[in-house]
């Protein structure tokens, strides 16, 4: 998933990860459900892409001010970077079980205030509340499953919880879809996430605390009681030694740099090798949101009603397909991810998108100047104040067509009853007009035109996720574990994470707005070049990372090259040099 990050793991790992967790189940107990806080990052994201259609339905409001439909899908988003914060400081502090419950009790609040909601505030509370329970569970999920692992399998029981992010998303794209014709609908897409949350909760209680934070407590014979649950028992005192010595060295860390975070932040960027990493790790998470990924994820089925879907239904499942690429694509990347390496997948993943974003505006082009031309004596047909007042405010109108009619947020477009593509009738968007163009036997259209260029929108769409998430999906987080020196890896990665979120924020509470000033072809235009600038800064910034040791990455941000190849050629210019002399 776009912000959840992912361990890397090879299929050796997978395969020793199924005989153990055959051999001792409670590892996947424990797994599964912490892993569970994965599946309702995923779900609470990808929500309400189908809701707010329904949202709009509700509230007239909403429905005609785009900035209040960004802050109802964005603000989960804002609540995420608070409760990551809130999430690394309650690790600490109060331990990783604790916060996982306090993650859980976020969920359920925010989804009964969501599904009870009487106003659009309301709902926008309800999803800051979410929010902050994604934030806390995007740090503390993966941290309490990976110490809490046996070490030979850890990589991939924290694939696991990548993997619960992205099927939590189809989840909720199937969710959506099932509750189209059920009375409340949104509410109950929203709502439904409080029971996942409360099934962790309870299955949280019965689990113990991660043994790391114990022994950093220094309860230590609780720590081996766990580690006696997890590794057989010839192996506990060892695990118990590879802790000690892992937590004193992250105490000499702490003291070396300073137990404030902003002197830890400091020390990094002052640290050379570390700014580059940060250059790196930064460039990497900033550029997959600005590729427009949460555009697709977030207003998936509003994208589809652009291409000329009006079906609320028909849109949800549509939307199916990008959520179900976009879980294949984490697979698919786990497996390629070693072969090909880190900086070339992202290179290859990024000319595929441009590819994609290129050919989508081409085609929204095509639906905006192929859109049915409006008819004026089919507009007053259906009453003397039934016409859209933009409309009839117009100096030339019948140079007019349903993108023009659907510019203006008073306006709808109702099809030609003689067919979709005749010219049709621009006329007020009121619930009663709605209903009086169904009685004509027409198709009412407020996001989009019927258009024959609706399939292929939806194909590229299609391909835009395939090129997109193996490799700008998952990659700049493994990166990002690799970057950094070992000392340097947390406060590099948190900076790298932030980054991520607020690139996340900018691009969800500003997409409407600019399909409303771009269109949909300039918008998908803008991203592409978004996507170019993203891809000459990550072709002379990054470097290749794959099957590196930290100290071979570390060596090859000293000497500022882009691959181990280039390292070794620095090391022998340098060994002639001294022989010249």
């Amino acid at each position: 998933m776009v912000e959840g990050g992912v361990i890397k793991a090879d299929n050796v790992e997978f395969t020793e990860c199924w005989n153990t967790i055959w051999k001792t189940p409670y590892i996947m107990r424990l797994a599964l459900s912490a892993g569970i806080g994965g599946l309702l990052f995923g779900y609470d994201t990808g929500v309400i892409s189908g809701a707010l259609l329904y949202i709009k339905d509700d509230f007239d409001s909403v429905d005609r001010k785009t900035w209040l439909q960004e802050t109802i899908v964005s603000m989960a988003v804002a609540g995420a970077i608070v409760g990551a914060a809130l999430g690394g400081w309650a690790n600490d502090r109060f331990g990783r079980k604790i916060s996982i419950l306090a993650a859980d009790v976020l969920f359920f609040v925010g989804a009964i205030i969501m599904a009870v909601a009487p106003a659009p505030w309301m709902i926008i509370l309800g999803r800051l509340f979410v929010g902050f329970g994604v934030g806390m569970a995007s740090m503390t999920s993966p941290l309490y499953i990976s110490e809490a692992s046996p070490a030979r399998i850890r990589g991939a029981l924290v694939s696991t919880n990548g993997l619960l992010i992205t099927g939590g998303q189809f989840l909720s794209y199937l969710i959506n879809l099932a509750f189209t014709h059920a009375p409340g609908t949104w509410r109950w897409m929203l709502g439904v996430a409080g029971l996942p949350a409360v099934v962790q909760f309870v299955l949280m209680l019965s689990l113990p605390e991660s043994p790391r934070w114990l022994y950093r407590q220094n309860r230590e014979e609780e720590a081996r009681a766990i580690l006696e649950k997890i590794y057989p028992s010839e192996l506990v005192e060892e695990e118990m030694n590879a802790l000690h010595s892992s937590i004193e060295e992250e105490k000499a860390d702490q003291e070396a740099m300073g137990s404030n975070i902003f002197q830890r932040v400091n020390q990094a960027v002052k640290n050379d090798v570390v700014r580059r990493g940060l250059y790196a790790g930064v460039t990497v998470q900033v550029v997959q949101q600005f590729v427009g990924i949460n555009t697709v994820m977030y207003y998936s089925p509003s994208i589809v009603q652009f291409a000329g879907f009006a079906s609320k239904k028909t849109a949800l499942a549509l939307s199916l397909v990008t959520s179900g690429l976009n879980a294949v694509g984490s697979v698919i990347s786990m497996m390629f991810v070693d072969r090909k390496g880190r900086r070339s997948l992202m290179i290859i993943s990024l000319i595929g998108i441009i590819t994609c974003l290129v050919a989508l505006s081409v085609v929204f082009f095509q639906v905006a100047s192929h859109a049915p031309l409006i008819d004026r004596l089919d507009s007053n047909s259906f009453g003397r104040n039934a016409t859209c007042p933009a409309y009839l405010r117009r100096q030339s109108p019948p140079s007019w067509n349903c993108m023009d009619c659907l510019k203006g947020t008073e306006c709808a477009f109702c099809t030609n009853s003689a067919g979709k593509y005749r010219p049709g009738a621009c006329l007020a968007s009121t619930d009663a007009l709605k209903d009086a163009c169904s009685e004509h036997h027409g198709t009412w259209y407020t996001n989009g035109c019927p258009t024959k260029f609706g399939i292929l929108a939806i194909l590229l769409l299609g391909l835009y996720i395939i090129a997109y998430s193996p490799g700008m999906g998952t990659v700049p987080w493994i990166v990002n574990s690799e970057i950094y020196p070992l000392k340097y890896r947390g406060i590099g990665g948190g900076i790298a994470a932030v980054s991520n979120w607020v690139s996340n924020l900018i691009v969800s509470e500003t997409f409407l707005t600019l399909t409303e000033h771009l269109g949909s072809a300039g918008t998908f235009l803008l991203f592409a070049g978004f996507s170019l600038v993203g891809l000459v800064a990550i072709y002379f910034v990054v470097p290749e990372t794959k099957g590196l040791a930290f100290e071979e990455v570390e060596k090859m941000l000293q000497k500022r090259v882009r691959t181990k190849k280039g390292s070794e050629n620095v090391d022998d210019s340098a060994t002639k040099d001294q022989g010249t002399q």
